[in-house]
């Protein structure tokens, strides 16, 4: 039997090499792509740059240990969750992530942002969320809210340079989808066992 490689998950393998290749070629250029890579703490409602970032701020990442982190949770949780909500969802999640997450921080910090942990944190979230039942409130869920959210919480004191902010945000952002997704999943199932 012939063994072929698939792109079984199209969002999160192209997302991926986007990232890995935006990283090398940034590095090549001499951070030439910065305006795009990093949203900015100032907008400048004039910059075409400044709109492109706040999405694509999540491609870019600060160093080799970051890029690795994110991608390595991304591409463990992304393939899961884009084959339980489909490709065209999960890249719905990722776009409002990204501009939510970077609304915000352009509103009430004062410093850039870089990288897919916002959207690596919804993930997390969403995946707690892959086996849930009628009327009842996953107990994966609250285990990961405790641990994950509430560790990022407690980092949000530190003094470092990573944005514990962008990773509460994207958390919060995958229980509402979580939730919105759970109460459509289980109106269909309703509507599905209704006598012809």
């Amino acid at each position: 039997m012939r063994m072929k490689i698939t792109y079984n998950s199209p969002v999160v393998l192209t997302f991926s090499i986007l990232s890995v290749g935006l990283y090398f070629l940034n590095s090549l250029l001499a951070n030439a792509l910065d305006p795009i890579l990093i949203l900015q703490p100032t907008f400048d409602n004039q910059s075409i740059s400044n709109y492109v970032a706040l999405f694509t701020y999540t491609l870019g990442h600060a160093d080799t240990a970051h890029l690795l982190g994110n991608m390595s949770l991304f591409l463990i949780l992304g393939p899961i969750i884009e084959e339980k909500y489909g490709s065209r969802s999960l890249f719905f999640m990722m776009l409002v992530t990204a501009l939510i997450t970077a609304l915000f921080q352009i509103s009430m910090f004062s410093y850039g942002l870089m990288g897919a942990s916002g959207i690596v944190f919804m993930l997390i979230i969403l995946s707690s969320f892959t086996k849930t039942e009628k009327g009842g409130i996953p107990l994966t869920f609250l285990l990961v809210i405790a641990l994950y959210l509430g560790t990022e919480i407690v980092k949000s004191f530190q003094a470092d340079q990573i944005s514990q902010f962008a990773h509460i945000i994207g958390g919060l952002i995958g229980s509402v989808f979580g939730f919105v997704a759970r109460k459509k999943q289980v109106y269909v199932q309703v509507v599905d066992q209704r006598p012809l």
